[in-house]
């Protein structure tokens, strides 16, 4: 991520926390700033262990309970798998994302005729939809060439 794109979300970030009463703490900021520059999706789990190297008191129930935070007030988007263990996203644009069932990689794809979409009566009538998002599921590339070498 370029400086000044990195900067620019940083400041959203310090804007929309202020705006929801939540306190600029270094480990906040920080765990923040792993999850903008990870282009993997990681994990609660992934990201503690990587910033424990820099903030070695830090604790994995800190972690989670500030991604918890981070989702509810909508700075992150928390991107549900199959093996149940959620990975988070802070990327900014509008996206979703398909995941491999066999390596667990997460990437994100772009489609506006997803977020165009009629949504059938019986969700137009439920409410006020805020957000829609598509997860696909299947088998990586990657993951198909290893499972044909082997055959």
């Amino acid at each position: 991520m370029d400086q000044d794109k990195l900067e620019k979300q940083l400041g959203q970030f310090k804007k929309t926390c202020r705006e929801a009463g939540f306190k600029l703490t270094y480990q906040r900021q920080e765990i923040y700033r792993e999850l903008i520059c990870s282009d993997d999706h990681p994990s609660a789990e992934t990201l503690h262990m990587r910033l424990t190297k820099k903030m070695p008191m830090l604790s994995l129930d800190t972690v989670y309970r500030t991604l918890a935070t981070f989702v509810r007030i909508g700075l992150i988007q928390k991107v549900e798998t199959i093996e149940s263990q959620a990975r988070f996203d802070a990327r900014e644009e509008r996206h979703h994302h398909a995941i491999c069932n066999q390596c667990n990689e997460i990437i994100n794809f772009y489609c506006t005729s997803i977020d165009e979409l009629q949504l059938p009566e019986a969700l137009r009538s439920w409410g006020k939809i805020d957000r829609r998002d598509l997860v696909v599921y299947g088998i990586c590339r990657k993951c198909l060439k290893n499972k044909l070498s082997k055959i």
